[in-house]
């Protein structure tokens, strides 16, 4: 199976519940994830997301862009904790409604940037943010069409200012010609690996 980039109805045209908390948002991309299973399998796939290593394994140029990122971001102060969640934005958490906010969130680890928001049978969210712009990464559990289900990637955005526009605008060739190209093949190197753990339990 390979990813392939869906058009943005394909996010909306389910009824998830992370619309009610991104109206404010930009729906950047939506990707089919090479993650073909069966029902159900929505943990595994969070849990091998939050808990793997990209971009480890990808290839050099890759790396390379991943690194020059963070070194920028560290000269420009751009991922400074002051510009974070519950800093410079709240967090989409205090949009939670209840039966959210008391429900699992799934897995946190300290290497993954993103805090995870809710875990549902069906779709999992989890928010970043620093100075250059406030991210939602959607993770939705589908039918496949062909009778088994995939996984569905979703990234909505909310840049700040005139530098975040002008940090997405610079980076989004780099993004679907390099980066999201070898992030999807990490994600099916990942989900085709032996289990070597028992299956994540929503926390």
């Amino acid at each position: 199976m390979t990813s392939t980039k869906l058009p943005k109805s394909a996010h909306g045209s389910y009824p998830w519940r992370i619309h009610d908390l991104t109206r404010d948002f930009r729906l950047e991309d939506v990707w089919a994830l090479p993650t073909p299973g069966g029902p159900g399998e929505l943990p595994r796939l969070v849990s091998g997301m939050v808990e793997g290593r990209f971009p480890e394994g990808a290839p050099a140029l890759v790396r390379a862009l991943w690194a020059a990122r963070w070194k920028i971001g560290a000269r420009f102060g751009w991922d400074d904790p002051k510009t974070g969640i519950d800093s410079r934005v709240p967090s989409l958490a205090s949009r939670l409604p209840d039966d959210l906010r008391e429900g699992p969130t799934g897995p946190d680890t300290a290497s993954f940037p993103f805090t995870a928001l809710y875990l549902l049978e069906d779709e999992w969210a989890a928010e970043m943010a620093n100075r250059t712009v406030h991210v939602v990464m959607h993770l939705g559990w589908v039918p496949d069409g062909a009778g088994g289900h995939r996984g569905q990637m979703a990234v909505l955005v909310k840049p700040n200012g005139l530098l975040g526009a002008g940090y997405m605008a610079m980076i989004k060739p780099f993004r679907h010609l390099i980066v999201y190209p070898a992030f999807m093949r990490w994600i099916e190197r990942t989900w085709q690996a032996p289990a070597d753990r028992p299956p994540l339990t929503p926390r």
